[in-house]
């Protein structure tokens, strides 16, 4: 049974691997990336952890994808480079440019879509009995565009919100066993509504517990108040927003969180990125970081659309597709 896994150079990749141990019906691990450095150390790491199946690296997505049973796709189309470009074109507008929710989020499904279309059009022509599990984000809108090409054979998936579910169970000294989740939204824009056990819904005494509320870290985001103000545990993506003003100073007092890892150019102005030798069939397809700008009305220039002139900006067709 073969296991793809597409951004097979992604840092978590040993953590997916290690899980699978001995004793996992999976016979060969495929990693696929664009970026063949990043695929030589994830496979160098995998074959110093002497547990699992073997092994085998390749950029070619076809290659990758022929005769998967499942396909596990955790990409991030332009890199930490496209995320810097999300996040400081909604600061210029005035708004928080969080990855996965609001305007940067919006920007990033917007160059991700089409990739994902595309991973999904391939699987459906080389693996078409592959079940994909989707890890991309924004995971509600690449899933959803992927079911359009593969149908309930995609499934969503993010650590997020069971992982808020986990911290709220904890706080009330629930023991492990079946729950009831009541849990409202996307992964990264949602509420934890109930979380019931034996029919009794706990939620109102982790409410009601000082202690308690403390030990999660979604409502030390935001404050006990505010929570129970609105009567449910809010996803800790939601703190952007509730919290807007009280994140603005950090976020435009220095540079975005993605800018901080990417080297700046000499004008300052926007991140560089080690040229690689990726796949081309990214190119074309999607918006490149460049053109993100002009999807966008620019602060305190609504003239330039009321005089009819076109906003113009030069796209850089790319081969993209570093892994997350």
């Amino acid at each position: 049974m073969k296991l793809t896994v597409l951004g097979g150079g992604g840092f978590r990749v040993p953590l997916v691997y290690r899980a699978l141990g001995d004793t996992s019906p999976i016979s060969e691990v495929v990693l696929h990336d664009v970026a063949p450095e990043r695929l030589a150390a994830i496979r160098a790491v995998l074959e110093q952890i002497g547990t699992g199946p073997p092994v085998r690296a390749t950029t070619d997505l076809d290659d990758a994808l022929s005769g998967a049973r499942f396909v596990f796709s955790a990409i991030r189309v332009d890199g930490l480079a496209g995320r810097t470009v999300d996040e400081r074109v909604a600061l210029s507008c005035g708004v928080l440019g969080q990855e996965t929710t609001g305007p940067g989020g919006i920007a990033y499904g917007l160059r991700t879509v089409p990739v994902a279309v595309h991973v999904a059009e391939r699987v459906a022509a080389v693996a078409p009995d592959a079940w994909v599990i989707n890890f991309t984000n924004p995971a509600g809108m690449i899933t959803e565009a992927m079911q359009r090409v593969l149908g309930e054979r995609v499934v969503g998936i993010c650590d997020s919100p069971i992982g808020l579910v986990n911290r709220a169970a904890r706080a009330l000294g629930l023991p492990e066993g079946e729950r009831v989740v009541d849990y409202v939204g996307l992964n990264h824009l949602g509420w934890l509504r109930g979380l019931r056990v034996d029919g009794v819904d706990r939620l109102p005494d982790l409410l009601a517990d000082d202690a308690g509320l403390a030990s999660i870290e979604e409502v030390r985001l935001v404050g006990a108040d505010w929570v129970r103000a609105i009567g449910a545990l809010p996803n800790e993506y939601l703190y952007y927003f509730y919290r807007a003003a009280r994140r603005w100073p950090p976020s435009v007092g220095r540079r975005a969180r993605a800018g901080s890892t990417c080297s700046p150019s000499r004008s300052g102005s926007t991140p560089t990125r080690r040229p690689t030798r990726q796949a081309p069939w990214s190119s074309g397809r999607g918006c490149a970081p460049s053109a993100t700008p002009a999807t966008w009305p620019r602060a305190g220039r609504p003239a330039a659309r009321a005089s009819g002139r076109p906003r113009t900006s030069r796209a850089v067709a790319t081969s993209r597709w570093p892994s997350s």
